[in-house]
């Protein structure tokens, strides 16, 4: 992504964050540190759920105001923040800048669960529409979004945003592997032999595609970072 340099995880919240609230809470919006605090580490509609600390967050808000990406508003009785992704980023209609709300703030994601996900910021008339949408932000060398691979025994491919860092990319796609192989506690104990050793083998093919998916998203960072 060449709009700006590679963000970190707290950036990618805060950021992902300011959106989702113009849109869902616009008589709060823009924001005050402790409302984006509390929205960056809300228990809902997060993947994965955080707890940064306010200086966490304020830290990350300098990092972002000396990039342009968020500007400080002072009203009469505190200061606010709110982003300018739809300039900076050319998010010309609101189903973009929903997308890519949706994925900085759950990661990795199907057509359908974006387009459900999506419904308060903007609404979709079909899931094509969505895939028209993500396709257009993945065009050109400014792409902020891609499409994953399908994997082992998906159904549906995933898409993943391109605003992180190396660090939040790896976790995007690591995240997404270790929620596909996870099950309840004792799952493998209650199945026969067997089928336990069928579903390990299954699991170790699923972490040989994660590992090779995680190499070449490394190596795409690489080259867009002149290595």
């Amino acid at each position: 992504m060449a709009y700006t340099r590679l963000l970190d995880a707290v950036e990618v919240r805060i950021l992902g964050a300011l959106m989702e609230k113009e849109r869902t809470t616009p008589d709060l919006y823009p924001l005050t540190v402790t409302a984006l605090l509390q929205a960056c580490n809300q228990k809902t509609s997060r993947d994965p759920v955080t707890d940064y600390s306010e200086t966490d967050v304020v830290e990350a808000l300098d990092r972002l105001r000396a990039d342009a990406l968020v500007f400080r508003v002072h009203s009469s009785r505190s200061e606010r923040y709110e982003h300018c992704l739809d300039r900076r980023w050319h998010l010309d209609t609101g189903g973009a800048a929903a997308l890519v709300a949706m994925l900085l703030l759950r990661g990795a994601q199907t057509v359908a669960e974006l387009r459900a996900r999506t419904a308060r910021l903007h609404p979709f008339a079909s899931a094509e529409e969505v895939e028209a949408a993500l396709a257009r932000l993945a065009e050109g060398e400014d792409a902020l979004t891609r499409e994953l691979p399908r994997q082992p025994g998906q159904r549906e491919t995933r898409w993943i945003h391109l605003a992180g860092n190396a660090e939040v990319e790896r976790e995007l796609v690591a995240g997404f592997e270790l929620q596909r192989g996870s099950e309840p506690r004792g799952a493998l104990e209650a199945r026969p032999a067997g089928s336990a050793t069928a579903q390990m083998g299954e699991r170790l093919e699923r972490l040989e595609a994660a590992v090779a998916q995680l190499h070449a998203a490394i190596a795409e960072l690489r080259a867009r970072l002149g290595d």
